[in-house]
């Protein structure tokens, strides 16, 4: 495990580590997730093994810091996976982000694009004010301390174990900012970031999540988008074969 500083006040943002060839790779969790969990299975198959690989906890989730007085927005998460990427000495990484990891990685691209060459984003949040459902906007429909005493447990009790699972080791508050933060979106928004982003784009749409909203627009733009026969939300679970081909590079 190593750790970089992401405030003033010396709280730390953590990571797992495997060595390897650069350019690395950096996978980025969704909200109330853990890295490791959702991709170590991926970076350890045959076809990506060799790699130099980081798996991010964002703050408030997992092994990370979560202070009370830090805003978790899109742009302060980004800045706090930027220090991850200059502690560790990379530049030129590989960003393999989940849902609203897609969206901090795309704006850390917008931000400090001398730190991604590649974004491989699986259902990434791209728009501002999505619609209601028990995920971000669910929970951003609270007020902070009434989500603090009363949502997260209710929420808890909703989502399946899977979810459940990492979830349960989030800071309630800083999860609910981060919903704040994420159904807001950035300036200039998600999507319009992926559609400019000069580097390689592939966007994975779960089969069972339906059609990409935008999806043509996002082609015509030069994204590779994907959709993974068979998978939902969690492509990396529903169907690690194809998700592994994505981060591969043999689509």
């Amino acid at each position: 495990m190593r750790q970089a500083e992401f405030d003033d006040k010396g709280s730390c943002i953590r990571w797992t580590e495997v060595p390897g060839e650069e350019p690395a790779r950096v996978y980025v969790h969704g909200l109330g997730s853990m890295s490791s969990v959702y991709h170590a299975h991926i970076a350890a198959r045959p076809e990506l093994a060799g790699r130099r690989s980081l798996f991010v906890d964002l703050p408030g989730h997992g092994i990370s810091d979560r202070p009370e007085h830090f805003s978790y927005t899109l742009e302060a998460h980004a800045d706090a996976l930027a220090a991850v990427l200059d502690t560790a000495g990379l530049s030129g990484a590989e960003l393999i982000a989940h849902s609203m990891g897609g969206a901090v990685a795309l704006v850390l691209a917008h931000r400090r694009p001398d730190l991604v060459s590649r974004l491989v984003l699986t259902e990434a949040n791209l728009d501002a004010h999505p619609p209601l459902t028990a995920a971000s906007s669910g929970i951003a429909t609270w007020e902070e301390d009434a989500f603090v005493e009363h949502g997260y447990t209710r929420v808890l009790e909703k989502i399946g174990p899977v979810w459940a699972a990492t979830m349960r080791l989030a800071d309630p508050r800083a999860l609910h900012r981060t919903a704040v933060g994420l159904v807001g979106g950035s300036t200039p928004v998600m999507r319009t970031i992926l559609e400019t982003a000069p580097v390689d784009r592939v966007y994975l749409q779960g089969e069972l999540s339906g059609e990409l909203e935008g999806g043509k627009a996002l082609e015509a733009a030069g994204v590779r988008v994907v959709t993974v026969p068979g998978a939902g939300h969690n492509v990396m679970f529903d169907n690690p074969e194809a998700f592994a081909a994505a981060v591969a590079g043999r689509l």
